[in-house]
């Protein structure tokens, strides 16, 4: 509480009263220097004074109450050092003390009658210092002519110049910059700070110098995680989580630094400055994740961002990390503000890797910049989100808006959790590895009749009674289930219920069972590979239809398309059996006989490459070494190619041997991409098929970097398809063959070249390439 709340009200009231007068009254006597003797009302503006206070009266009455407020003000002085309520006998002091003074009568009026006309004045006053100040710069040539200057080159300035007088007060940032309400400052303004206004001749343009940017500097791997576990904290339980999780994996991830190391032979890697800025672990963004890690909430968010920071570190790059919004705005360095300014300095970080929440807190503190340092960004999303989605005006005249996505970056600039549209870039997370020992140990101590449920909140067990009857029947069922007090009703009587366990235990209790099954959801979280690595096959239901944005509630807003055939795709399409069996749990007799199955089959432990730590350091080094979304592509075809190549053939593509599939020709024009063009396999789909599943189809992956490559005619005759016309528009499924118009379509704009998407209407054209083994998100020589 404050001291002043700590005053009666009447004694709250004089003292505002009669601060008011002593404040006014020290204007007034500044602006006259101290003359007081009665005016006729028409020798000055501020004439009031006369009407108020005249002659010989005045003075003896100003001079008491200024010997007065001395005292007062000395004693509000002491009074705002007051730490605390115990000192109230010096409240009384001070009521004392204005009590010993007699106030004349009608003072305290004629004081308010001058309060009340100062606040006009004052405005009045800092106009006319305004315009004196602003004309004397003028004078003496230091601003020069503050017109609008009429150039053909600038024509938003008029309207940014009226806005700026307009609104100028509207964020603190104008004000950081140098602008103080006057036309000269606005044009400044417009003409350095913003680019709206050219540049005037008379203010000195070498004023702002050109920084170097930094000398780069060589990444090398670093074991030691004790500065990576300063960086991230304390105070939350979803940091602790975090924290544990990075402390449990160290061993592993140094062992994949040294591996990783000796398979790029000690190349030169560029240390990068990156920031790290998690969004929805801010307070700002409501925090909802932190509260349940205790209660049975998900971690999944948690896991990978504490493998993407792990990652980064061991990887040697400089790292910064923001856990609110206040650590963001000093790592910025933006301005102080509304976000309404730019930032004039270069970003301080070659990379920024934040989430959905981030970019919106980073839109409201950068304003403008963001448009300019977006390429710099990395969102990490954990279902994906599909070019339609994310090209705003596409989104809006084609019904694909929704509350995520429109952000206009390039696809790729997007990571998920799972691969799944090669839309987005595959980020992932690590699972924790066996060593031999461990791997027979789990073989030999499996209870072939034991199973883990998926589902550590109570209300994902409603609705399933008839299939654990049946399960109930065959194996012992074991649950993870927080509660409180007492066992939660929608687990039936027999299972056993450990409640929430520790990692460590879950690891434990997953190496004993035979089996992990899924209830549905949660979808594609970490924990279906966590059991598969620990030796349990993973049942899981299959969804028929399946589940998307379209007819599904958890997936309406999402910004992407794609169809969910089960509770976890992934597992479904990149394991399969004997690991991964997906059924449907409608089917009595199914699920009877596949429980039956699966207690007769052995499986050892299993781990996809690209989730152990050696996979994802892989995955993270290529991307940041060669995914730039800064640098402008050189167009393509070449402006001056006159639709000719080098080389003898007519195109640059030659098709397989026995196959529909592209290459590009040895003897063209070679051009730099990453993936190189060496990887390129383009074809085309069937009706209704998207490019996922065309390449998938073939054994290949589809490749948005590489379709500006086959958005070309020459595409379509070398694959034969007959073009009466050919038409260039913004459309996602473009490059595609109309039959029913014969007509070819190749895509207006790059940030629309998408993988995902289908139409009875289009074959589309599809660049796909190959993968290396385990590492679907890297062609064979993509490291």
């Amino acid at each position: 509480m404050s001291q002043i709340a700590l005053l009666s009200p009447s004694l709250s009231c004089r003292i505002f009263v009669v601060g008011i007068g002593f404040f006014s009254l020290c204007f007034l006597m500044t602006s006259l220097g101290g003359q007081f003797s009665a005016k006729r009302p028409g020798d000055s503006p501020f004439t009031m004074r006369a009407e108020v206070l005249g002659g010989q009266e005045s003075r003896g009455v100003l001079r008491k109450i200024c010997d007065m407020l001395e005292v007062i003000m000395k004693r509000m002085d002491a009074l705002s050092k007051l730490g605390n309520t115990t000192d109230t006998h010096r409240l009384d002091e001070l009521s004392l003390a204005l009590d010993r003074y007699s106030t004349p009568i009608g003072l305290v009026e004629r004081i308010q009658a001058i309060a009340q006309n100062m606040s006009d004045m004052a405005v009045r006053v800092e106009q006319i210092l305004q315009r004196s100040i602003a004309n004397s710069r003028v004078r003496d040539g230091a601003f020069g002519q503050c017109e609008i200057p009429k150039d053909p080159r600038y024509p938003d300035c008029p309207s940014k110049m009226d806005w700026m007088r307009a609104r100028w007060t509207s964020d603190p940032c104008y004000a950081f910059y140098g602008v103080d309400g006057s036309d000269c400052s606005f044009l400044i303004y417009l003409s350095e700070v913003e680019w709206f206004c050219p540049p005037l001749a008379w203010r000195n343009q070498t004023a702002t110098p050109t920084l170097k940017p930094p000398p780069k500097r060589q990444a090398v791997f670093q074991s030691d995680i004790g500065t990576l576990l300063e960086q991230v904290g304390t105070g939350k339980e979803s940091l602790s989580f975090m924290k544990r999780r990075i402390r449990r994996l160290a061993a592993q991830w140094a062992s994949a630094a040294r591996r990783l190391d000796d398979k790029l032979r000690n190349r030169w890697r560029e240390q990068k400055r990156i920031l790290v800025h998690v969004g929805f672990l801010t307070e700002e963004s409501g925090d909802v994740f932190s509260p349940k890690v205790l209660k049975g909430g998900p971690l999944g968010e948690m896991v990978q961002w504490a493998d993407i920071l792990t990652a980064l570190h061991v990887l040697g790059h400089n790292l910064k990390i923001s856990f609110s919004l206040k650590e963001l705005h000093g790592f910025l360095g933006v301005p102080p503000g509304r976000g309404s300014c730019p930032l004039t300095g270069p970003l301080p970080f070659d990379l920024i890797y934040t989430d959905y929440h981030g970019l919106q807190q980073m839109k409201q503190l950068m304003g403008l910049s963001l448009r300019k340092h977006k390429c710099h960004i990395r969102v990490i999303d954990t279902f994906g989100t599909e070019p339609a989605y994310n090209h705003e005006e596409y989104a809006t005249l084609h019904g694909y808006r929704t509350n995520w996505g429109y952000w206009n970056l390039h696809g790729q600039q997007y990571m998920t959790m799972f691969p799944h549209t090669p839309d987005n870039s595959f980020m992932g997370f690590v699972a924790e590895e066996l060593n031999e020992t461990e791997r027979l140990n789990i073989q030999r101590n499996k209870v072939k009749n034991m199973a883990v449920v998926y589902g550590k909140e109570a209300n994902m067990w409603k609705g399933k009674e008839k299939f654990l009857a049946i399960l109930h029947r065959h194996m012992e069922i074991h649950g993870t289930v927080y509660y409180e007090v007492q066992r939660p009703p929608e687990v039936p009587a027999f299972v056993k219920n450990h409640g929430l366990l520790p990692q460590q235990e879950l690891q434990q209790l997953l190496r004993k069972a035979k089996l992990f099954i899924g209830f549905g959801f949660p979808y594609e979280g970490p924990a279906p590979l966590e059991a598969i690595a620990n030796g349990c096959i993973f049942l899981q239901p299959k969804f028929n239809p399946p589940h998307s944005s379209l007819n599904h509630e958890f997936f309406r807003g999402k910004p992407t398309s794609r169809e969910v055939s089960s509770q976890h795709p992934y597992a479904e399409q990149y394991i399969g059996r004997p690991h991964v069996i997906t059924i449907d749990f409608n089917n009595s007799e199914e699920f009877d006989a596949t429980i039956r199955e699966i207690m007769r089959i052995n499986v050892e432990p299993f781990l996809p490459y690209e989730y152990t730590c050696e996979g994802m350091l892989e995955r993270v080094h290529a991307y940041i070494q060669n995914q730039d979304f800064c640098s402008p592509e050189a167009p393509f075809p070449p402006v001056n190619s006159s639709q000719t190549w080098l080389g003898s053939a007519p195109s640059p593509f030659t098709l397989l041997p026995n196959s529909r599939i592209l290459t590009w020709a040895s003897n063209a024009s070679s051009f730099s991409s990453w993936p190189p063009l060496s990887a390129l396999r383009a074809l085309a789909s069937l009706e209704s098929q998207s490019c996922v599943k065309a390449c998938q189809t073939a054994g290949l992956i589809c490749e948005p970097a590489l379709y500006r490559f086959i958005n070309i005619k020459e595409a379509f005759t070398a694959l034969n398809f007959q073009c009466e016309g050919v038409e260039s528009e913004k459309n996602h499924l473009f490059p595609a063959f109309s039959a029913e118009h014969a007509e070819c379509g190749l895509q207006h704009d790059p940030l629309l070249f998408s993988c995902a998407g289908s139409s009875a209407k289009y074959q589309r054209l599809c660049p796909c390439r190959d993968y290396r083994n385990g590492q679907v998100a890297l062609c064979r020589d993509c490291l």
